[in-house]
Order: structure tokens, then C-alpha cells, then sequence
């Protein structure tokens, strides 16, 4: 990935961020600018004609920096990226030869993937065995009109069966569900499965794959790029803001820029190991809590920055529509995702279970 790729990615993608930053935001020019330079087919893994950012262990660290740089120019974009890495990687870990070969022909024909794991709790979504169709719904289904095929889970008694399913019926769609004040333009709404009709090719792997380590756990390390691609922005937003202003050389300012720099430098630190560690060839399920521990350390580095950030700039910080505003609400919400005290909990007990240091991990 060159370096002047990712510049002019992140400056496009950045400068339509505000335009996009409500319900109705439209990312099909993010999405387009993604697949025109490549970056969608570059989650394939090489032997599928990719780069294997996310998919290849050689590739993690343009796949790390993707999404950084991502992060940094919209975190709504960022967030069906990664749902797209994530996705990829799936399929190459599970699927069987003629469903690796239909997923990745559409991916290198441009299509968009996404992963949809949240049931509608009123209506969870079950396959009925008999008839091989579907009922029930998706919630929180990031890029309803831009994803083609999602990866779904569908509960069994040994565990999730994931399918992947074309999701390209504008008429299943919801997304004025999506109420929240950030994230607003992922569009992250309801998707009606109720009659799908599923073709056994359409199975991705084995009940209770989807969970198995260190992949499940051990993949967030993906969105925490995301994150703090979003805390340099904030960063680099405050820096840029203290020094036009004249007032970057007062001592509680410095104070602020320094406490965001460790913090933005430490989270980088944190998921650059986690990522190679779960990426590398032949790596243990316990290997997902260093996913686990980078996640809760760049939510902690995050939300320095943004206090920071807030305190530099004060009342600046909260003009409604501003890059520092919008990003900062974005992140607030994203790093909600998904169940922090357990994922905390799950690193502990592996730090109770193991017999090592963690550097050893």
C-alpha cells in the first residue's frame, strides 16, 4: 500500500464526512472510492487474487493501517470496511471450495461484504430445517444498501451456523431504526430474512466455527484500528486548533498534548501486537486475549483524548457539524461495541488460566 494511496484516500473520504453525518448519509462514494483503488479485493487473501490485508498473516500490517487511515477520515466508513475484512477472513478460514470461489468472484467484481451477527430480539433469526428457509430478522445491519452479502448467524444447538446470504432487497431493508447520534451514516439498521430460501452451499463452515479462537474474540483488533485512527484525527485536530491559535506553548496545554500523544502512541503499540499475534500462521486460541487487553487499552487511550480535546478547544470542540464534533461523537458511541465488561472479563480469566508472563503470551 503506498503511501500516497492511503493520503488521498483518507482526504477524500474525510472531506465528504459531514455531508454524510446524518440518517440518510450516503457512503456509495466512500465505497466506490474503496473498490476503484482496490482496497475491497485487497482483503482477499493472495491466493484469491488479494493482498490479504486481514486474511494473510504477511498482510496485517497494511491491513492495520488501513483501517487507521479509515478511522482518521470517517468512522462510519471505517465501520463497513472493517465488516468487509472481517467477512473475508471468515470465508477463507471456512468455507468450503464453491462458496470461496462465489464470494470471492463477487468481492473481486466489487462487491461489498459485511458481517451481521445481532438478532432482532423479537424475532430472532432461525433456520427451519425441514424447508431450508429462514425466519426472523437482523438489527444493527451496518450498510443496509451498500452491502451485497452478509455472513449471519443462526442459533443451533451445536452452536451458530453461519450462512452467507445476498442482502440486496432494498424491500427487507429498515434502516430508519438507526436512531443513534452517532455512527449515523452506517446505516446500521433492521434486515428482514423471514421466507429466505438457504442452498446448502450457502453454509459457511461448521456449527459453532463462528466462535472458535483466536479468531472471534481475537478479530477486534480490527475495529480498535478503527478507533484509534479516530483518536490520531482527534489528535492531530487539537494540535493543529492549539498551535494557529497561538497557544500551544501554555504548560496545561502541552500537559494535554503530551497525555494524547502517549495515549494515541500506547493504543498503537497495543493493537499492532495484538494484530500480528492473532494474524500469524499457527496461532493459539489464548493468543485472542492480547485482543481483548489491546481492546480495553485503546477504549482507556481514546477516551484521554477526547477529554483532552475538550478541555484544549472547550466550547470549540461541541460546534455541531465540526470534525472534532462529529468525530468525537462518532467514537463515543463506537467504542460501546460490543460488551466491554465481558470481552474484560474473558482477558482476565485467560490471565488466570495461563502459566506465563504476558510478554510470553
Amino acid at each position: 500500500m503506498s503511501l500516497s494511496s492511503r493520503d488521498s484516500l483518507e482526504t477524500a473520504i474525510g472531506a465528504r464526512a459531514a455531508g454524510a453525518d446524518h440518517a440518510r448519509g450516503d457512503l456509495a462514494a466512500d465505497i466506490d472510492d474503496l473498490r476503484t483503488q482496490g482496497w475491497l479485493a485487497a482483503c482477499l487473501p493472495r491466493d484469491a487474487g488479494g493482498s490479504g490485508w486481514g486474511t494473510d498473516a504477511d498482510g496485517t500490517q497494511n491491513a492495520l493501517d488501513a483501517l487507521r487511515t479509515i478511522g482518521r477520515a470517517n468512522l462510519s466508513v471505517a465501520r463497513l470496511f472493517e465488516g468487509h475484512m472481517n467477512a473475508a477472513k471468515l470465508v477463507t478460514l471456512y468455507a468450503d471450495e464453491q462458496l470461496r470461489h462465489e464470494t470471492f468472484s463477487a468481492v473481486r467484481g466489487g462487491a461489498l461484504l459485511g458481517v451481521w451477527g445481532a438478532d432482532d430480539p423479537s424475532e430472532p433469526l432461525t433456520l427451519d430445517a425441514a424447508s431450508n428457509r429462514l425466519r426472523g430478522a437482523k438489527r444493527f445491519t451496518s450498510g443496509l444498501g451498500l452491502v451485497n452479502h452478509a455472513i449471519v448467524s443462526v442459533a443451533g444447538e451445536d452452536g451458530p451456523q453461519l450462512l452467507v446470504v445476498a442482502t440486496d432487497d432494498d424491500q427487507r431493508s429498515d434502516a430508519s431504526v438507526w436512531q443513534m447520534g452517532g455512527m449515523r451514516a452506517t446505516r446500521s439498521g433492521r434486515y428482514d430474512f423471514d421466507g429466505f430460501v438457504v442452498e446448502p452451499h450457502q453454509k459457511l463452515g461448521r456449527p459453532g466455527d463462528y466462535l472458535r479462537e483466536p479468531f472471534f474474540e481475537g478479530g477486534i483488533w480490527r475495529y480498535c484500528a478503527a478507533h484509534l485512527g479516530a483518536a490520531e484525527a482527534l489528535y492531530r485536530a487539537m494540535r493543529t486548533e492549539l498551535v494557529a491559535r497561538g497557544r500551544a506553548g501554555d504548560p496545561h496545554q502541552q500537559r494535554r498534548l503530551v497525555d494524547a500523544a502517549i495515549s494515541t502512541e500506547t493504543a498503537r503499540l497495543w493493537v499492532t501486537r495484538a494484530a500480528r499475534a492473532v494474524e500469524a500462521d499457527r496461532a493459539q486460541p489464548e493468543t485472542a486475549a492480547l485482543s481483548l487487553l489491546a481492546r480495553d487499552v485503546t477504549e482507556r487511550s481514546c477516551r484521554i483524548v477526547m477529554e483532552n480535546v475538550e478541555q484544549a478547544l472547550g466550547m470549540g470542540a461541541h460546534i455541531a457539524g465540526s470534525p472534532v464534533e462529529r468525530i468525537g461523537r462518532d467514537l463515543s458511541l463506537f467504542l460501546c461495541q460490543a460488551a466491554p465488561d465481558a470481552k474484560r472479563a474473558r482477558a482476565a480469566q485467560t490471565l488466570i488460566t495461563i502459566d506465563c508472563e504476558l510478554e510470553f503470551l
